[in-house]
């Protein structure tokens, strides 16, 4: 579990078909910007994820990143870095990160990242 130098670091469920779909569409629309992007599939990692501060059961339910700067950001704040390296996506981070509408895609996006994890019996 390393991060590159200069890259971001995801944090991400390897186990969960939607996380690896995810992975693949941003990659898609990243093109050349994913590069600065290191993957990490968190499955059977939770020492690795102790190590790094970050809570193995909220890894689960929030995507973490890790910045440049080695700060671990999870939740929305995580999507938003990740869109703002991809021009095409810029606009949906700046939209996500708006106060009206970031606690409505919380709730949701907690919805049904639970609802996901129950169906699965990991939660």
């Amino acid at each position: 579990m390393t991060q590159d130098e200069g890259k971001i670091c995801v944090y991400y469920d390897g186990a969960c078909p939607q996380c690896l779909r995810d992975r693949q569409t941003y990659e898609k629309l990243a093109g050349k910007a994913g590069n600065k992007v290191c993957w990490v599939d968190i499955t059977d990692q939770d020492q690795k994820l102790v190590e790094l501060g970050i809570d193995p059961t909220k890894a689960l339910t929030e995507l973490h990143v890790k910045d440049e700067n080695e700060r671990i950001l999870s939740e929305l704040d995580a999507y938003i870095l990740l869109m703002s390296h991809v021009p095409v996506l810029r606009p949906v981070a700046w939209l996500i990160g708006l106060p009206l509408i970031r606690p409505l895609l919380a709730s949701i996006y907690h919805r049904l990242v639970n609802r996901r994890l129950r169906k699965s019996g990991r939660l």
